[in-house]
């Protein structure tokens, strides 16, 4: 599906954080939205969420409150792989486990059109590695889309050694038809992102270690002295510090640089559970 206007139905696969938003974005656009999980609840919990979504939208002005249901009916969910043969597009957004990828990946491969793109929302995981797990590797390539999916602008286009030119010229179009600055990137472990962002994180995380200063000033002097709208520590506990974690090692075993070991502290907080916002408790305590 080389052409981007002739791309009419999404599919979404994994309806966790990534998955909802990916599909709300999709279908606020007037996209058909294929939503797939493994189990009816996951579904029933991403389409709450994407109700609670939009309904902060209508709030800010950025839809009006008749267009809700219509952007609702457009998401089907479902929970038989099979289900998404219609789709022009697909988005796999599971947890980052390589061999969960694979697996998923491998599964909507078979059941696709042979004309059909199938990228990967991976932040961290080798994209020539994945492709070559498809039978399209040419049609194959990253979306790295940014945590919250409606909200946040960038999407990192990952090309893999495989990429065809028509599948990531279609990719890169369709992002900017779905209001999102696209930029292009080559496939190496953490692409720019990560690779910039958890030695940034790590490093926060080393100077409470060592006892340099507590959370909140190391987050306040990247606030007010580098003009980061929110501090490496506060980021950290939004992305979950088992995710910061899981992405150091993937830069760490693809680049095999001590610079990328994880610290200390970062591994047992992961180790007591203590996980950021989605635990309640992190390097702050939510309530």
């Amino acid at each position: 599906m080389s052409d981007v206007g002739a791309i009419r139905t999404v599919a979404v696969l994994g309806a966790g954080t990534m998955g909802n938003g990916i599909a709300h974005v999709f279908a606020r656009r007037g996209y058909t939205v294929i939503l797939r999980d493994v189990e009816q609840r996951f579904l029933d919990r991403a389409l709450a969420t994407i109700s609670k979504n939009l309904d902060r939208e209508i709030k800010k002005d950025v839809i009006l409150p008749a267009d809700k249901p219509g952007i609702l009916a457009r998401i089907r969910p479902v929970t038989d792989m099979a289900a998404i043969a219609a789709a022009d597009f697909v988005v796999e957004a599971v947890p980052e486990r390589l061999e969960l990828k694979r697996e998923v990946l491998a599964a909507a491969d078979r059941v696709l059109r042979p004309d059909a793109i199938l990228a990967t929302n991976t932040s961290s995981i080798s994209v020539t590695l994945l492709a070559a797990a498809t039978g399209r590797p040419d049609r194959f390539l990253g979306m790295h889309f940014m945590n919250p999916v409606p909200v946040m602008a960038l999407v990192e286009v990952i090309r893999a050694l495989q990429t065809g030119d028509e599948a990531f010229a279609a990719t890169m179009q369709l992002c900017e038809k779905i209001g999102k600055k696209p930029v292009a990137v080559n496939d190496s472990p953490g692409f720019v992102s990560n690779r910039v962002l958890m030695p940034l994180i790590n490093e926060a995380a080393f100077c409470v270690m060592e006892g340099v200063a507590e959370p909140a000033a190391v987050d306040e002097v990247m606030k007010t002295g580098m003009n980061h709208p929110m501090g490496p520590l506060e980021l950290a506990d939004f992305i979950g510090l088992d995710v910061c974690v899981d992405v150091l090692d993937v830069l760490f075993d693809g680049f095999r640089d001590p610079k990328f070991r994880a610290c200390p502290l970062l591994r047992r907080m992961v180790a007591a559970g203590w996980l950021g916002r989605k635990s309640g408790r992190g390097f702050y305590t939510y309530t």
